[in-house]
């Protein structure tokens, strides 16, 4: 184990202290002997004092010795020392650097994202700008409403189950009006009260938020009063219909804090919807048209039945026939076989017949007598 710096110095002066201890002693003893001794103990006292001089020295060569092994093992624990930092601060220096790089290469990654998003946010705000510029304008924004009204329409209902902008008995044009079974149709005209939800959400308060929500109860009283006066017409459209608020917020608004003004409406039969009621309602819509469908259909469905069967029992009627003309012809094949057997039976018989005769033609060599075949034999 290697002595510590500390401890090595405190040897040393622990050591000093020592020598120097032990030769006051034995200063002041000679003295004290050589006062009560003057003359006789002269020699003694001398040899005393060479002999501990001579201590003294070997005890500094050792204490001299010892500091020079202590000094080399100090420089040794701090080369080692040294050694060890230096490795350790190389380590910690390039892990570092490593770790430097890769914060590095992270946030070069995070500001391209960064960037991107910051393009993305821009042409967001080019884009809301523009939105906000169109539905700025009340013609613009009625626009706005009639577009995905009819994008809503002609995804859900195909092609002359609609109409948009038709003419009515009264002259008046509806944005859109829908044909139901009834032959009567379903009037859907888009209204956008952005202006006065506007106004509302960003009064500040009380009398503000009051002449707010009394402007924007007016706007849609007007709008419903409108919708029901031009296009609710008895007898010739359904007896409701529908005002279409593009935006799912301000319907929410309305039903929320103006529950009031959705009653009114109700009453005076127009139904406030929004994109997503609007597409529930066009998905009602094409299912009632296919029933209707189905059941205009139903007498030529009936009918195509009828026909069916009459040409599945002119089927039946073949196979039978079909069936009566294999079964004779399994008779005539069985009549067919069974001359072919007697055939070969005579065949075999006249092969047996002509081999007799060949044996009774070598006897009448011999006797001079011919035996004629009898017909049957």
């Amino acid at each position: 184990m290697v002595a510590s710096p500390n401890v090595i110095a405190v040897l040393a002066v622990v050591v000093a202290c020592a020598a120097v201890v032990v030769l006051a002693i034995g200063v002041i003893t000679a003295m004290l002997y050589r006062e009560r001794h003057p003359a006789a103990a002269q020699a003694a006292v001398m040899d005393e004092l060479a002999r501990q001089q001579s201590d003294a020295a070997g005890r500094l060569e050792a204490m001299i010795g010892l500091l020079a092994k202590g000094q080399l093992q100090l420089q040794h624990t701090v080369n080692d020392r040294l050694d060890s930092v230096s490795h350790r601060l190389g380590d910690s220096l390039e892990k570092t650097k490593q770790n430097t790089a890769e914060n590095l290469q992270r946030l070069n990654e995070r500001l391209a994202v960064i960037d991107r998003a910051q393009k993305n946010i821009t042409e967001l705000a080019t884009q809301v700008t523009s939105l906000q510029s169109v539905l700025a304008n009340k013609q613009s924004r009625g626009a706005f409403g009639q577009g995905q009204m009819e994008a809503i329409i002609q995804d859900g209902l195909p092609k002359g189950a609609y109409a948009f902008q038709p003419s009515l008995s009264n002259r008046t044009r509806p944005d859109c009006c829908v044909f139901l079974p009834d032959k009567r149709p379903l009037v859907i005209d888009a209204k956008f009260p952005l202006e006065a939800v506007t106004a509302y959400r960003e009064a500040k308060s009380d009398e503000e938020r009051k002449a707010a929500a009394q402007r924007l109860r007016g706007d849609v009283a007007r709008h419903v009063t409108d919708i029901a006066g031009k296009y609710v017409i008895p007898g010739e459209t359904q007896e409701l219909a529908f005002m279409f608020v593009p935006s799912e917020s301000v319907y929410a608004e309305l039903h929320d804090r103006f529950d009031d003004i959705v009653q009114k409406a109700f009453r005076a039969k127009v139904v406030i919807v929004s994109p997503s009621l609007l597409m529930i309602a066009i998905h009602v819509i094409q299912q009632i048209q296919r029933d209707a469908r189905m059941r205009e259909a139903a007498g030529e469905i009936r009918d195509e039945v009828g026909l069916l069967m009459k040409d599945v029992g002119l089927l039946s009627e073949r196979v039978r026939k079909l069936q009566s003309h294999f079964n004779q012809s399994n008779e005539d094949i069985r009549q067919a076989l069974i001359s072919v057997d007697k055939i070969e039976a005579r065949g075999e018989r006249i092969r047996e017949v002509e081999l007799g005769g060949e044996a009774a033609e070598q006897g009448n060599m011999i006797t001079g007598q011919v035996r004629r075949l009898e017909a049957g034999e």
